[in-house]
């Protein structure tokens, strides 16, 4: 049986540590102040904007959230991003994602600036990120990784891979791992005998939003299994990966919920604390 790599009790322990870094800046008159744009009403996005607010209120941390409505013209979403940009009091800056396709997702979180990129979707962190350097890095795979070094997994030389090639989860995941000196495959949908790939798996990632769609044949022995996925199946929360069958396999797994979700949250509160205390730093 698996053990559980518990994201709920990983976070507690990073809150506790940010609640002590906000406190020092705030000792130095600095309060930590994020900006979180929302446009329209998208359930899932309304949920997971809430889970933000609530963290920012248990660490100390002002939150604003910019509620604008579902036909925002590209215009007024570039003119709020300018404000928070413009605004010394805001550290951190967050476009909630997926936005309405009349707008250009892409031309709006080019516009953030990159210190103020709290989730690490800028065009300069990313390219900072591919190069390996010092950079803002996408909360849910840096969650993903913090949990797989917190649970002392060994990742040097270890074959990993990586189901799902998104710009959110999938890529900046494979790059983390490279850097941890992993051997690293990257899986999609037009991926030839994807069972092939995963079964070689000492770290296997499932970012693709199928549910329980990696099963236990597709898993090596003894894997560490990290799941991303977060789908709703009669009601209830799932991951990408069949949980009980595989946590029979697996030497370890991650739960949905109560696992990667919970480190995507503590890890935007890091970053947001992070972007505060450089520029105090100069």
């Amino acid at each position: 049986m698996a053990t559980l790599l518990d994201g709920k009790m990983m976070a507690q322990e990073i809150e506790d540590s940010l609640k002590l870094r906000v406190e020092a800046l705030k000792e130095k008159g600095v309060e930590v102040g994020l900006t979180v744009i929302l446009v329209g009403e998208d359930p899932a996005s309304q949920t997971y904007v809430g889970n933000k607010e609530k963290a920012c209120a248990r660490l100390g941390i002002r939150s604003n959230t910019l509620r604008m409505p579902a036909d925002t013209t590209q215009e007024k979403l570039e003119a709020a991003i300018m404000e928070a940009n413009a605004d010394e009091k805001v550290h951190g800056i967050l476009v909630q994602l997926p936005l309405p396709r009349h707008l250009d997702e892409a031309k709006a979180l080019s516009l953030i600036i990159p210190e103020k990129d709290v989730d690490g979707f800028h065009d300069v962190n990313t390219g900072r990120l591919c190069r390996g350097q010092d950079c803002v890095v996408a909360c849910t795979p840096k969650g993903a990784l913090y949990m797989l070094k917190q649970a002392g997994i060994p990742l040097e030389g270890k074959e990993a891979v990586v189901v799902g090639r998104s710009n959110i989860v999938g890529k900046p995941m494979a790059l983390l791992l490279l850097q941890e000196n992993a051997t690293v495959t990257v899986c999609h949908s037009r991926t030839k005998d994807l069972a092939e790939h995963t079964r070689r798996a000492d770290i296997l990632v499932a970012a693709i939003g199928k549910p329980r769609f990696i099963t236990a044949d597709m898993v090596k022995e003894g894997a560490a299994v990290v799941d991303v996925g977060i789908n709703r199946v009669d009601g209830k929360l799932c991951g990408d990966v069949d949980f009980e069958p595989v946590s029979q396999k697996a030497s370890y797994i991650t739960p949905v919920p109560g696992g990667v979700g919970k480190m995507t949250i503590a890890m935007l509160m890091d970053n947001t604390v992070a972007a505060a205390e450089k520029k105090v730093q100069g």
